[in-house]
């Protein structure tokens, strides 16, 4: 099944398609009116996007600067060449110190490296703590959006899981009783967690710290119990210096959701200090040990991309799912429908580089309208990323070629004005003898949802040349 079988499972719910569609272009005007508040909100953006292109530039550097810095204030560096790697390394730390309960705010990169899944098999308890991210977790699906990875959710469909796996009461679907409930859920696995997982927003090699932003605060709990903190950053995530930090912070909730800024901003470097002894009850307080800051540097084929000229510049996304907020296919589609860690434009352009026979409708589901590219914090210019991969993908695939065939033939056709009439005039006899239905039916996905106009009896040049027969036939009659 590809992305528009996928998409018209979506579209066949009308009313979740229309406030789909609607919520997610809510933030996108919050986001419009957030940076009209910013007078240097264009300067900002160039100045970002100037900082990330001169990062990619000097990756190896940076992060040989990263890791020096880090370890020396006592974190702990591993490199991972790819998801399984990534997995056996925190799964690893995990089973050395006999840790079978670990909280997890939320982390694209773990989603794409499969974490869950991974440390679930080998007897690991692993709890999404961030509340959209644990509501697709108690769905057992993957999360629609980056930032509001529920969005595709009602409130009573919420309600209903709640009810089932929380226990909560019949019918609640009340935005405040149904976070309480989640609150409530929650609290009791954070003071039960062994481990904290986060991922990072960005990585600054100047100092070996890194940064994580949430909304709730859950990254900051599920790191400040547990003695063991690892953290999953992919390569593209570094800065060159602390200062660099200052643009990223003010682009990225105001892009993300219309926030002038979020409202957790973490910085980490090195573990915390050891804290007191913990009360004998609480939950795995024996044998507690020395707090630990570990940080798995992933590649997974983003080395590869950065060698590719004409898509290294996706590299550059800070996640903070404004493309995917204004892009028309996406909103009305739904995250689902591209079947990818990272659904939308920029998914569009990251998932098909990593993958691009399985992902290679991905480049098609686009209009092509440019919107993506126009509200990139960074710059990204995504549809025309989408436009080179469908180039390249035309080139391979044999049923693209034969397109590419028929459009060339008609191409030459256009070219010649008579031939192109003749066509034209044979084209309408013929169509016009057809049942209705039959010729809906030769057109496929594009009568699905469109009616054809009545086929005309006379093309436009017959009935301009008519027109300019009569008008002279009069002006000769005066």
């Amino acid at each position: 099944m590809g992305h528009v079988e996928r998409a018209a499972r979506f579209v066949a719910d009308p009313e979740r398609t229309r406030w789909h569609d609607e919520a997610l272009w809510h933030v996108r005007t919050r986001r419009d009116a957030a940076a009209r508040l910013v007078p240097d909100w264009e300067d900002l953006r160039e100045q970002a996007a100037a900082i990330k292109r001169h990062a990619l530039g000097r990756l190896p550097e940076l992060w040989q600067a990263f890791e020096t810095n880090a370890s020396r204030a006592g974190t702990i560096v591993h490199w991972a060449r790819d998801a399984r790697e990534h997995n056996e390394i925190v799964y690893r730390l995990l089973q050395e110190r006999g840790i079978r309960r670990v909280v997890k705010s939320k982390s694209m990169l773990t989603e794409e490296c499969g974490l869950n899944p991974h440390l679930g098999k080998r007897g690991i308890e692993i709890v999404d703590t961030d509340l959209g991210e644990r509501i697709v977790q108690l769905r057992r699906e993957a999360p629609s959006h980056i930032v509001m990875p529920a969005i595709h959710l009602r409130r009573r469909e919420i309600g209903e899981l709640f009810e089932r796996e929380m226990g909560g009461p019949k019918g609640i679907d009340d935005p405040e009783a149904l976070t309480a409930l989640a609150r409530r859920d929650l609290r009791a696995r954070f003071l039960a967690a062994e481990a904290g997982l986060t991922g990072v927003n960005f990585a600054v090699a100047e100092t070996g710290g890194f940064v994580v932003v949430t909304n709730e605060g859950n990254a900051d709990l599920g790191t400040a119990l547990p003695d063991l903190h690892i953290a999953s950053v992919g390569l593209e995530k570094i800065l060159p210096k602390q200062g660099d930090l200052a643009p990223f912070l003010r682009l990225l909730a105001r892009s993300a959701t219309g926030q002038a800024m979020t409202a957790y901003t973490s910085h980490f470097r090195g573990p915390r200090p050891p804290s007191p002894a913990a009360p004998p009850d609480r939950p795995g307080s024996d044998g507690r040990r020395d707090p630990e800051l570990h940080i798995v540097i992933v590649d997974n084929g983003r080395s590869r991309l950065l060698g590719t000229p004409a898509f290294r510049e996706a590299l550059a996304c800070i996640r903070c799912g404004a493309c995917l907020n204004t892009c028309p296919v996406y909103r009305r589609s739904g995250g689902h429908s591209y079947e990818a860690t990272i659904p939308g434009p920029i998914g569009s352009v990251l998932e098909t580089a990593r993958d691009s026979r399985t992902h290679a409708e991905l480049p098609f589901a686009c209009s092509l309208c440019g919107s993506c590219s126009e509200v990139c914090p960074v710059r990204i210019p995504l549809h025309r990323q989408l436009l080179a991969f469908r180039e390249s993908i035309s080139s391979d695939d044999p049923h693209r070629r034969l397109r590419r065939w028929g459009l060339d033939l008609l191409g030459r056709v256009m070219l010649r004005p008579a031939h192109y009439e003749r066509l034209g005039r044979w084209g309408r006899a013929f169509a016009r003898r057809l049942p209705g239905t039959w010729l809906e039916g030769l057109l496929g996905p594009w009568t699905r949802h469109r009616s054809l106009p009545t086929l005309p009896s006379r093309s436009f040049r017959e009935l301009h040349r008519e027109r300019v027969k009569a008008r002279a036939a009069r002006e000769d009659g005066r």
